[in-house]
C-alpha cells in the first residue's frame, strides 16, 4: 500500500489485524532439540508481534483464521504459554480490550476435549476480550457499522465450502460485513479439497472482506479484485524451508466513503529461511562472513577438497553453527551431511613423517578413494579421520 493509499486517521471506519497458521507446537522433527526449542519461541514471538501490530494501529479487533496450534491436543505447555499471553495482553491498559476472534482451523478444529472446545483447557484461562468461533451461525459486532461473520473447522475435512455457508446480506443492512473461515480456494494453483472455498463466495453472500488461513503465503484473492476480497494473512513465522510469502500479518482498514479495504502485509517473523547449495570454498568462506543471526539456513555442500582445505571446510562449518561455548552465524544451521569429499590426490604427502603403518594405511585409503569405486566415498571419509587424528 503506497503512502498515497494510506488513510488519514480520522477517514477510517474500520481496522483489523488478520492472521492465522500459527501452529503453535509445531514438532520440527528434522532438526535437533535446541533448533526445535529456537524455532517454537520464534512461533511465539511472532504471534506477540501480531498483537503489537494491532496495538500500535489501533485495531478495533484481530481475526485469528484458524491453524492457531498444530493439533486439536497441543502439549499442554504451549496451551499454558498462549494463555499467559493473552493474560499479558489484559494486564497491558493500552491493549483496551480489543477483541481478539479465535477460530478453529482443520488441523486444531472443534471436537470434544480439544483445545478449543468448552471444556478444554484454554477456555477457561481467556481474558474476556478473546472469542472463540464455536457456533456456526457466529456473530459479533466490530466497532460501529461492522459486524463478523464466521464459522469453525469441526473436522480435519469437509467437502462443503465454509465460505458459501455464512449468511447473506439481509436487505438494508449496510454495515461492513467481514467473514472469517478456514479453507483453500479453488482458483489457486495446488489448492486442497480441504474446505474448498468458492472465488464468488463473498459476493455472493454480501461479505466485504473474507478473512482466511490455510496456506502459509500472503495473497488477495482473485487478483486484482478489489471489492470482496479473500485474503490469506500467511503464517506469521515460516514452517518450513520453500515456503515464500510467510511471515506476515494483514493490517485492513476500510475508509468511510468505500467497501473497498485496503490489505498490507505487515512483516511480524523473527526469521527468514534460506537454502544455500555452495561447490566451492569461496562460497563457503563467503557464506560464514554473511550476517546470518536471523537466518534459518539449510547448506548443502557439493564440494571436493584436498586435506587442507578440508580442515578449513570444518572450520567454517563451525563458525556457521557455534558449538556449545559460543552461538552460530546463522541462527539455526541444518546441514547436509552429503556432498562433502576429500580430494585424495597427494593425501600421501601429509603422512610422510609419520610410522610406516600408518602411511601404509593411507596409502591404501588413498588409492580406495581414488579408485571411485562403490565403497571410494566411505574410503575417502576414513582418511580424512586418519588425517585429523594425526594432527
Amino acid at each position: 500500500m503506497s503512502r498515497a493509499e494510506t488513510p488519514e486517521d480520522d477517514d477510517v471506519a474500520l481496522t483489523l489485524v488478520h492472521t492465522a497458521d500459527w501452529h503453535l507446537g509445531k514438532a520440527f522433527a528434522q532438526f535437533d532439540a535446541n533448533a526445535r526449542v529456537t524455532l517454537g519461541r520464534a512461533r511465539l514471538e511472532a504471534v506477540r508481534n501480531v498483537f503489537g501490530l494491532a496495538r500500535q494501529h489501533r485495531a478495533d479487533a484481530v481475526l485469528c483464521a484458524g491453524d492457531l496450534f498444530d493439533e486439536p491436543h497441543p502439549d499442554r505447555r504451549w496451551v499454558d504459554a498462549l494463555a499467559r499471553l493473552f493474560e499479558s495482553l489484559a494486564a497491558d491498559p493500552s491493549w483496551g480490550g480489543r477483541p481478539i476472534f479465535l477460530l478453529p482451523g482443520n488441523h486444531d478444529p472443534l471436537l470434544d476435549g480439544s483445545v478449543w472446545h468448552a471444556r478444554g483447557p484454554l477456555r477457561g484461562r481467556l481474558p474476556s476480550f478473546c472469542h472463540v468461533v464455536d457456533q456456526d451461525d457466529f456473530e459479533a459486532p466490530l466497532g460501529e457499522g461492522a459486524v463478523l461473520v464466521a464459522r469453525p473447522c469441526r473436522s480435519k475435512s469437509e467437502s462443503k465450502d465454509p465460505a458459501r455457508a455464512l449468511p447473506g446480506r439481509a436487505p438494508g443492512d449496510e454495515r461492513i460485513r467481514v467473514g472469517m473461515v478456514h479453507g483453500s480456494t479453488y482458483t489457486m494453483e495446488g489448492y486442497e479439497t480441504l474446505f474448498p472455498i468458492h472465488d464468488d463466495a463473498p459476493v455472493e453472500r454480501g461479505i466485504d472482506y473474507l478473512a482466511i488461513g490455510d496456506t502459509h503465503a500472503f495473497r488477495v484473492l482473485p487478483e486484482g479484485r478489489r471489492l470482496n476480497p479473500i485474503v490469506y494473512p500467511s503464517a506469521p513465522e515460516p514452517t518450513r524451508f520453500g515456503e515464500a510469502g510467510a511471515g506476515f500479518a494483514a493490517l485492513v482498514q476500510f475508509r468511510r466513503r468505500t467497501r473497498a479495504p485496503l490489505v498490507r502485509p505487515v512483516r511480524v517473523a523473527r526469521f527468514v529461511w534460506r537454502e544455500e547449495h555452495v561447490q566451492t570454498l569461496e562460497a563457503l568462506r563467503a557464506l560464514a562472513h554473511e550476517p546470518l543471526e536471523q537466518t534459518v539456513l539449510r547448506l548443502a555442500r557439493d564440494l571436493a577438497v584436498g586435506p587442507p582445505e578440508m580442515a578449513e571446510v570444518r572450520a567454517l562449518l563451525a563458525i556457521l553453527a557455534g558449538d556449545e561455548t559460543r552461538g552460530g552465524r546463522a541462527a539455526v544451521l541444518q546441514l547436509d551431511e552429503e556432498g562433502l569429499r576429500l580430494d585424495p590426490r597427494d593425501a600421501s604427502a601429509h603422512f610422510a613423517a609419520l610410522p610406516a603403518v600408518i602411511r601404509e594405511a593411507a596409502a591404501r585409503l588413498e588409492a580406495r578413494a581414488a579408485a571411485q569405486g562403490p565403497d571410494a566415498p566411505v574410503a575417502a571419509r576414513a582418511l580424512f579421520r586418519l588425517i585429523e587424528l594425526s594432527r
